[in-house]
């Protein structure tokens, strides 16, 4: 076999060989620079209200996320923040789980064609998730609460929770934990 030279090699065929692509540096799914929240949790959500009374009120035992049917006006008046969910609650009734007493207010632009601001409203979740939670709730005497509403990928959502109510020693605590905390994280800033 003969050995190569430099001249029976032409000059293309050394650009011909595949380079090899350099990998991007990825970002970090970590924290992102807003907020200090991870960049998924972020992504195509938008929260339009957060029931914080829930967390004071309830001990908080599992949580799911479910659609809910609305119709258009409410949509529309969801996405201009008008919400309200201090009264709210689940209740199972024929197999099939209703929001009771969300106060989602009137959309001024749409006329003869509102709806009522505090009607049932269904959620939808699969079967066996619909027997899980609505087992849990009535066996044990739990509450079905929602504490959050958002849109996720342009559709509605509940965080719709299984809880169990505080007592008043119970809130105690929490508020002294909460003071305690408070108080520690200031002294910490001040170092």
């Amino acid at each position: 076999m003969k050995p190569f030279s430099r001249l029976e090699v032409s000059p293309l065929a050394v650009y011909a060989e595949p380079v090899a692509k350099q990998a991007k540096p990825t970002k970090k799914a970590g924290k992102s620079k807003k907020g200090g929240k991870a960049a998924a949790d972020d992504k195509n959500e938008r929260v339009i209200s957060d029931n914080r009374k829930a967390r004071h009120e309830y001990h908080v035992l599992d949580t799911l996320e479910c659609g809910i049917m609305l119709v258009g006006s409410e949509v529309k008046s969801l996405r201009a923040g008008q919400l309200s969910l201090d009264e709210a609650y689940g209740r199972v009734d024929k197999n099939e789980i209703w929001l009771i007493g969300a106060n989602i207010a009137e959309y001024t632009y749409s006329h003869a064609l509102n709806h009522e601001p505090k009607r049932r409203r269904k959620l939808l979740m699969h079967r066996r998730e619909m027997k899980k939670f609505a087992d849990q709730a009535f066996e044990k005497g739990l509450t079905l609460v929602p504490l959050k509403m958002y849109f996720k990928e342009g559709r509605a959502k509940v965080l719709l929770g299984i809880c169990k109510g505080k007592q008043k020693h119970d809130k105690r605590e929490s508020m002294k934990e909460r003071d305690s905390k408070r108080d520690i994280d200031r002294a910490m800033r001040r170092r």
